[in-house]
């Protein structure tokens, strides 16, 4: 089939590379324009641009698709059988959604209707979901409210992370296209009472409040690993928590409750299994302590 491919992160390339691989003509692939990354801010493209350069595609960077009518007319001049849209970063106006023949189709990082947005990922882990998955999707105008042509679900292990699950699901979407575009389903509309908003994370979210329960907490710190990070707070000591689990023990949120850093929560208590601080290398706890001392009663906020 004569595509076009439009993703911009990690995620989407395991989808791109498996049309590439499955014979299918990827006429254009429209990524995010590149920005500035690294110590000498150099302009650097988005992983879908890098892969799509290494497989000799031209690519597209537009910083934007409503009300630009060149981009429009050069979208349509493809003549394309269809769309495939994976994290891409921008919103498709109704004209670009009409312009394939077989419109655009959504690789979706979850079972939809239940995480509809920006990070469903992240929002099934903390939710404490069983499981999640692929759903690949008609796209229209609303936000994921289109009809659901195929899924396929995943576990999500009690030691899960984000990271993991963005793996595991970013080759299950890669699967999941290709068979959607071998044979096509009967379309599937979404039940709204079903539906659940993942807002999009930021760096602002981070920071672990430690009046929520101990449960919930040890949760958001696998959903936001390794992005936005879990972040506690004592003074001007900033330790990301990259693991922690849930124990006994009751206190005010936020006190150290022994010399094991184990944090009283709002309900419950966390022992933090290993952290980073800034600037250094990320360690278990037993190796921070060896180097930092903390009294007991100590306060994180």
């Amino acid at each position: 089939m004569k595509l076009a491919f439009m993703g911009s992160p990690d995620f989407a390339v395991p989808s791109l590379r498996a049309l590439v691989a499955a014979g299918h003509e990827v006429a254009a692939v429209y990524a995010q324009p590149p920005k500035p990354a690294g110590r000498g801010q150099r302009e650097t493209p988005c992983p879908v641009h890098a892969a799509a350069l290494e497989l000799g595609l031209p690519v597209r960077t537009p910083p934007k698709l409503r009300r630009n009518e060149d981009e429009l007319v050069a979208f349509r001049a493809l003549d394309l059988d269809a769309a495939i849209v994976a994290a891409y970063g921008l919103i498709l106006p109704q004209d670009f959604l009409d312009a394939p023949k077989r419109g655009c189709l959504n690789i979706h990082g979850s079972l939809l209707p239940r995480w509809r947005g920006a990070a469903p990922i992240q929002a099934a882990i903390e939710a404490g979901d069983d499981e999640t998955g692929i759903t690949i999707m008609q796209m229209e105008a609303g936000l994921d409210t289109g009809p659901m042509l195929r899924k396929s679900a995943t576990p999500i292990g009690p030691k899960d992370t984000a990271a993991d699950l963005h793996d595991r699901l970013a080759e299950i979407g890669a699967r999941l296209i290709l068979e959607e575009l071998a044979s096509p389903s009967t379309p599937e509309i979404q039940d709204e009472a079903l539906a659940n908003y993942a807002a999009k994370l930021s760096r602002e979210d981070a920071r672990l409040d430690f009046r929520l329960p101990a449960a919930q907490l040890e949760r958001r710190i696998r959903a936001f690993f390794p992005w936005p990070g879990a972040l506690a707070l004592m003074g001007d000591m900033v330790l990301k928590i990259l693991a922690a689990e849930v124990v006994a023990g009751e206190g005010i949120p936020g006190t150290m409750l022994d010399d094991h850093l184990i944090i009283a929560c709002g309900e419950g208590a966390l022992r933090i299994t290993r952290l980073q601080r800034a600037g250094k290398n990320a360690m278990s706890t037993a190796d921070f302590l060896r180097g930092t001392k903390l009294p007991e009663g100590a306060r994180f906020y």
